[in-house]
């Protein structure tokens, strides 16, 4: 679970092709269910164009279960497909672009469309802002009360977080830990507690 790249605001770009218009709409979006809800978005923003295309990679740039795409009624091939494939190649997450079409009554072929729908997505990754996302993995810890401030040292350290603690005879901490990091925490933890203290991984790997 390596960090990865995301979009980091809302981008649009347009162009004009043989008098059809273009509009590609890329935007950060977390999940299957949100790019979806994203695309419904810009349809009913756009409820008289002839075409809104779409593809999506919803999830980590290589988690290829959440990854989608539509021709909208374009031929098969000539526009999902291309959207698709610069998301891909740049690498990033966690992102959607649809391409509005408001057909200006010239055809451009296949190899047309594919070039527009392409292009749209290209020059509107050129536009886009990205931050780095560090997935998270959440654990249980059990600490005696005199190690508290020590774990506490040690989950900031790897830029952790506590996302809650209950108390009773000991101390149990339910933590947010930057995935790649959690080996370390963990060989960490059982260092400065003798052996006592083993993370409990909540969430099993992807």
């Amino acid at each position: 679970m390596k960090a990865y790249l995301i979009p980091a605001e809302t981008v649009e770009f347009s162009e004009e092709i043989k008098k059809s218009r273009f509009i590609t709409f890329i935007a950060h979006t977390e999940g299957i269910e949100a790019a979806k809800a994203y695309i419904q978005s810009i349809k009913a923003q756009f409820p008289d164009a002839r075409h809104h295309c779409w593809a999506f990679v919803a999830g980590r740039p290589d988690d290829s279960q959440q990854l989608g795409f539509s021709d909208d009624g374009e031929p098969t091939g000539t526009a999902g497909k291309p959207i698709l494939a610069p998301l891909l190649g740049s690498g990033m997450g966690e992102v959607t672009a649809v391409v509005v079409r408001y057909f200006g009554g010239i055809k451009l072929g296949t190899g047309g469309l594919v070039r527009a729908y392409g292009s749209g997505v290209q020059q509107a990754l050129k536009l886009l802002p990205t931050k780095t996302k560090v997935p998270q993995r959440r654990f249980l810890v059990e600490c005696e009360y005199s190690l508290v401030s020590l774990l506490e040292q040690v989950i900031a350290e790897y830029q952790g977080k506590i996302l809650s603690s209950e108390y009773t005879d000991k101390v149990t901490f339910e933590l947010s830990l930057p995935a790649v990091e959690s080996e370390k925490v963990e060989s960490k933890l059982r260092d400065i507690s003798r052996g006592s203290m083993q993370l409990i991984c909540l969430e099993p790997n992807e």
